[in-house]
């Protein structure tokens, strides 16, 4: 009964352990109504290398008694040109004005501003505007939110009157500069907004004169404002391309000397365009307009301490850091793709000519240097993503050449790494290799998730503040390594103990993966947990033996849809402001616009797909599984029936690597991580099964199973003993200590050996077979035979005695075990009978085997 519930209570507590994750939220400020004017002063292009005490002494003083951060511009177009800019800060979502563009660069700004009464001014293309983001972009942004949730507001300058035009093109209140009193104007209308002019050029010292005359102009707004305000000072948009990170600067009651900080960058001291709207709402004590708002107000946070030099540097900083991470990042991927491509095709010669043959003919094998130096590139390989994580520990990207410095601070860390895994414990194991590259990635990337992601934040292989789309969490990449090397270290470990809790094993260990990547401490990515939950949960159900079947497929798919549902309902219960990813689409689905954010996903989808190198990983990984490892001659196969943890953790990769990156519109981003690890892992593994593939044991004497039968098994069940995967004193490629080889049969009168029983068709992992999950006993594991005389049956079924590998049937397949009719080797009466190694996937070499009949139905061996 216990048995047949397994599955139920697995689902269960998959479950539980995704929803716990889940439902925790870090404590936010609340953003209270601080404030009864709000003044929003633009600067387009304005950056921090920009302000200085010398050249902009106003905005220094601001920054040294308010907040600051770095500001994301991102709108609905790239590079976001000053009136793109204008326009998503009053729509508070992204916007982009319509009309042509140059490519790279951004058009002269050619704003008809018209004031028919001097009191206000008219857009008359706004209607126009209006109808393009509705109509033409995806996001379904209404320009004009801003004005309209306010009953007054005041614009100064044209780029101010593109953010306070109402939709339809009004503006309340319009001076085309400042006066020289600005007083009356500033405190006409709760809400204002100031165009402080434009910084731009490579030219440092016409940067710096332009910074001086808007740092003027902010003098006399700072001169004139209203008593109990909040000051908002940002730069509005990029001028040209690329894009940089801007200033973003609060001044008023609430906001000393802090980080500025939002809900949709989860991290100090950083801050998106479309914040700054319901910032400006939120401190006013003024409710969100009924359709939300893609950006979330603002808030101080942390205490800032220290020089305000050291503090604007860090913003600088990253402002540099940013900026080199897309210049090197497309460089390095499309290097990986390539490097993976090369060594996958010098990999396939030698998966052929791998498989030992058994007797004196036969191809000959690969040296055992050669096979060695392919085994270190191929760690080597596995390791490039996590060492290209952690190369971010170093400031690469300040240096004259921050390409070639990345370079090779990711080649030392990835021959630092190679070395360790090379020279670790257990590496001639069959498994060795695998279970220590799949822990050290997932020690390296979860360590950098729980000190806060810095390594993610514009590394690389992370992502870039100047994107908008993630600020904090596991990356696209990181999320593809992360649940890979979660899902091949729980395999791992499963296979090292009694198939009865392999299960329990993979839950154990998936399950705390589950919580890294969906809580919003660490990892704040739910849509990734959930695939993630959807890949451990088939990786659980098998890793027991067996084939994932139609019951436990339904299963796997019930446990990633209550994990949803489950923060579904967590983030539903929350305020709207408050709400997730995942309750906003849903609350968006109700109210009839949730078609916007399917056909933004299945755009990012497209995008993706056809311009990320990690596309070419991923398809490339596949094809190399598929018409090379899954072959009879790839030993893939081979490797499954050995070790079927192994086969259900990287099934469950699969399966949850594809999910993440559909589900996060992300394509085959995540795959294409996921692969760059687990496909030389998987080949490294294949070439060490197929190089023991004609090995054999003499049955011998371990420990009794309930049965009465010998147990070849270690106390961890299916393994080397003391719970290993390998021999004791080591083995694999690089050779090992083998027992002596059996002898062949005494000379005499020949004698008949009876073939054992054929195994049923479901004998290799079909629920009820041998190593399904109601079988008494692993599959895996080498197994002593009770009668002399008889095969060795750990292999699987015996052949002919020819020596050679017999054909593939429905009772054995192609790729399965081989195996040869041995006699046993004479010894004396009561002398117990030698054990060979405990790796089930290194056997010892038998004597060339004499001839035999080419009857399958018996083996006749003849006396030499």
């Amino acid at each position: 009964m216990l048995r047949r519930l397994a599955p139920a209570l697995l689902t269960v507590l998959v479950v539980a352990l995704g929803v716990l994750g889940l439902a925790a939220r870090p404590p936010q400020g609340t953003p209270e109504h601080t404030a009864d004017f709000v003044v929003l002063a633009g600067v387009a292009g304005l950056r921090w290398e920009d302000v200085s005490a010398q050249d902009t002494p106003t905005l220094w003083r601001m920054a040294q008694d308010g907040s600051i951060g770095s500001l994301s511009v991102r709108s609905a177009h790239r590079p976001t040109c000053p009136v793109d800019g204008w326009l998503t800060l009053g729509a508070g979502s992204f916007a982009g004005w319509n009309g042509s563009r140059i490519a790279g660069g951004c058009p002269p700004a050619g704003v008809v501003v018209e004031q028919p009464d001097g009191i206000g001014a008219n857009l008359p293309e706004q209607e126009s505007v209006v109808q393009y983001n509705q109509q033409r972009l995806p996001w379904g942004t209404v320009p004009g939110s801003l004005s309209e949730s306010v009953r007054c507001s005041v614009a100064v300058g044209p780029g101010a009157a593109v953010a306070a035009a109402r939709p339809f093109g009004r503006v309340d209140r319009y001076a085309a500069g400042l006066p020289s009193d600005p007083s009356a104007l500033l405190g006409s209308c709760v809400l204002s907004i100031v165009d402080l002019g434009t910084v731009d050029g490579v030219d440092p010292a016409a940067r710096a004169e332009q910074a001086r005359e808007a740092d003027a102009q902010l003098a006399r707004v700072l001169a004139a404002r209203p008593p109990r305000s909040l000051v908002l000072v940002a730069g509005i948009s990029d001028t040209e391309a690329p894009s940089r990170l801007h200033v973003a600067v609060a001044d008023g009651p609430g906001w000393e000397r802090g980080w500025l900080t939002s809900a949709s960058t989860g991290r100090d001291g950083y801050l998106q365009l479309v914040d700054l709207a319901p910032t400006a709402l939120a401190a006013l004590g003024r409710p969100m307009p009924e359709r939300l708002f893609l950006g979330r107000p603002a808030i101080s946070t942390g205490e800032r301490t220290g020089d305000l030099t050291d503090a604007i540097n860090a913003p600088a900083d990253a402002d540099r850091e940013a900026a080199a991470q897309r210049t090197v990042s497309g460089g390095f991927f499309t290097l990986l793709a390539g490097v993976q491509v090369l060594l996958a095709l010098a990999v396939l010669p030698l998966l052929r000519r791998a498989r030992p043959q058994a007797g004196p003919t036969g191809s000959t094998r690969v040296s055992a240097r050669v096979t060695g130096v392919v085994e270190v590139l191929l760690v080597a390989a596995a390791l490039t993503l996590p060492a290209a994580l952690l190369a971010d520990a170093v400031p690469w990207w300040r240096g004259e050449h921050p390409g070639w410095i990345f370079a090779g601070v990711t080649a030392l860390l990835v021959a630092g790494g190679t070395a360790a895994v090379r020279f670790a414990p257990g590496y001639a194991n069959t498994l060795g290799p695998f279970g220590a590259v799949a822990g050290l990635t997932t020690l390296v990337v979860g360590l950098d998730v729980f000190t806060g992601a810095r390594l993610q934040l514009n590394g690389v292989v992370g992502y870039s503040a100047l994107q908008g789309g993630r600020y904090s969490g596991l990356s696209t990449v990181g999320l593809g390594v992360f649940l890979a090397g979660a899902l091949l270290t729980g395999g791992w470990l499963a296979q090292r103990v009694h198939r009865g809790w392999r299960p329990a094993v993979m839950v154990t260990v998936g399950g705390l993966a589950v919580v890294v990547v969906g809580s919003p401490y660490l990892g704040a990515d739910p849509v990734g947990a959930i695939a993630l939950t959807a890949g451990l949960s088939v990786a659980a159900v098998i890793s027991a033996g067996g084939w994932l079947t139609i019951s436990r497929l339904a299963w796997a798919a019930m446990a990633a849809l209550a994990v949803g549902i489950g923060f579904a309902v967590v983030d539903l219960r929350r305020p709207a402001a408050e709400r997730g990813s995942l309750g906003r689409f849903l609350s968006a689905v109700g109210d009839g616009t949730g078609g916007f954010t399917v056909h933004r996903s299945s755009t990012a989808n497209f995008e993706t797909l056809v311009n990320s190198p990690l596309t070419v990983l991923a398809l490339v990984g596949g094809l190399v599984v598929w018409f090379a490892l899954l072959q009879p001659w790839g030993g893939l196969m081979r490797l499954f029936g050995i070790y079927p943890a192994v086969r259900a953790a990287l099934a469950g990769t699969a399966v949850a690597a594809v999910l993440g990156g559909l589900l996060d519109g992300a394509a085959l981003d995540v795959a294409g991580a996921a692969a760059a690890l687990v496909v030389p892992m998987a080949a490294l593994a294949s070439l060490r099964v197929l190089g023991h593939a004609a090995d054999r044991t003499r049955p011998g004497t371990g420990r009794t199973r309930d049965d009465g039968a010998d147990d070849d098994r270690g106390s961890g069940g299916a393994g080397p003993a003391g719970g290993g995967d390998g021999p004791t004193g080591g083995g694999g490629p690089l050779g090992a200590g083998h027992p002596r080889p059996i002898s062949g049969p005494p000379a005499g009168t020949p004698r008949s050996v009876m073939p054992p029983p054929a195994p049923a068709p479901d004998a290799m992992g079909a629920p009820g077979g041998p190593n399904g999950p109601d079988a008494p006993d692993d599959l895996d594991a080498p197994k002593a035979l009770d009668a002399p005389g008889l095969p060795d049956a750990a292999d699987g079924p015996a052949t002919g005695g020819s020596g050679v590998d017999a054909q593939p049937t429905p009772e054995r397949p192609a790729d399965g075990p081989t195996g040869s009719t041995v006699a046993p080797a004479q010894r004396g009466p009561g002398a117990p009978a030698q054990r060979g190694p405990s790796d089930p996937a290194q056997r010892l070499p038998s004597a060339p085997a004499p001839p035999a009949r080419a009857d399958r139905g018996s083996t006749e061996v003849a006396a030499p």
